[in-house]
């Protein structure tokens, strides 16, 4: 699979998605206090993602 979500714990003990494609990190959230938290992150991101506009800034 070229993609996936990853959840990993940060130097600061908490819980961050990141988002590889090809082996290169996409971008990566905000830290989460626990791994439900960060799960939930994914699933919004799987289900807001594709409406999201694109913007120049």
């Amino acid at each position: 699979m070229a993609h996936k979500f990853e959840i990993y714990k940060d130097k600061a003990g908490e819980y961050r998605v990141r988002f590889k494609y090809n082996s290169e990190t996409m971008f990566s959230t905000e830290g989460y206090a626990s791994k439900a938290s960060a799960i939930n992150a994914i699933e919004s991101i799987k289900k807001n993602g594709p409406d999201a506009p694109t913007v120049e800034v």
